[in-house]
């Protein structure tokens, strides 16, 4: 792995509840994420895995690995950016997400780019 400044993903993440498919009383909180992804680095490079850790308010942790994201492994060229939208179900009202994509370069070199922790809430839910 490398922390070499050509190897670079940006990822940011917005988050949004979602009722119709949540059932309150039956303790299932659907959450969607939208997730952007940049290649902030100079060199061309494909997202191959992610690995998700997800964790509701209780503590209970699931991780989830997977090849690429939504069935696709995207090639990014340097400045090039990509955008899925997913969900996820939690017990609780409230949870994080946080995780990582594995990512090879077109040279070849391997390189990890961290999902920074974000909040999956329901709204009008203190936390």
């Amino acid at each position: 792995m490398t922390k070499d400044k050509r190897y670079a993903f940006s990822v940011k993440v917005e988050t949004a509840f979602v009722p119709d498919q949540s059932d309150v009383e039956q303790n299932r909180y659907v959450f969607t994420y939208t997730v952007h992804i940049e290649n902030t680095g100079n060199v061309a490079a494909q997202l191959i895995s992610r690995h998700w850790i997800i964790t509701d308010a209780t503590g209970k942790t699931q991780e989830v690995r997977g090849l690429g994201v939504i069935g696709q492994q995207p090639l990014l060229q340097p400045g090039e950016r990509f955008q899925y939208t997913s969900g996820t179900m939690l017990n609780t009202p409230v949870g994080e997400m946080r995780g990582f994509y594995h990512i090879t370069a077109e040279d070849g070199t391997q390189f990890d780019s961290e999902i920074a922790p974000f909040q999956l809430n329901m709204p009008r839910v203190l936390h």
